[in-house]
């Protein structure tokens, strides 16, 4: 679910990957950012000073950790 919306200006060299990593701590959903960025540029890496929306996800971490196992908390 998505709440609100952070904006990020970039810095020289910044790439979809390192902002994924920052902001959400798993490179892998560098695909939500760019899905909620079309107006970007699908490049390596970034100038300086674009402004990148990222979305803000509200997970429901504490109930589905009450659903694993105790050995998979």
């Amino acid at each position: 679910m998505v709440d609100s919306v952070l904006q990020y200006q970039t810095c020289e060299g910044d790439r979809w990957d390192l902002i994924a990593q920052k902001y959400y701590g798993d490179v892998t959903m560098l695909d939500r950012l760019i899905a909620a960025n079309p107006h970007l540029p699908l490049a390596e890496q970034f100038a300086a000073n674009l402004t990148v929306l990222i979305p803000v996800i509200q997970s429901d971490t504490h109930t589905a950790q009450e659903d694993m196992p105790p050995w998979m908390r």
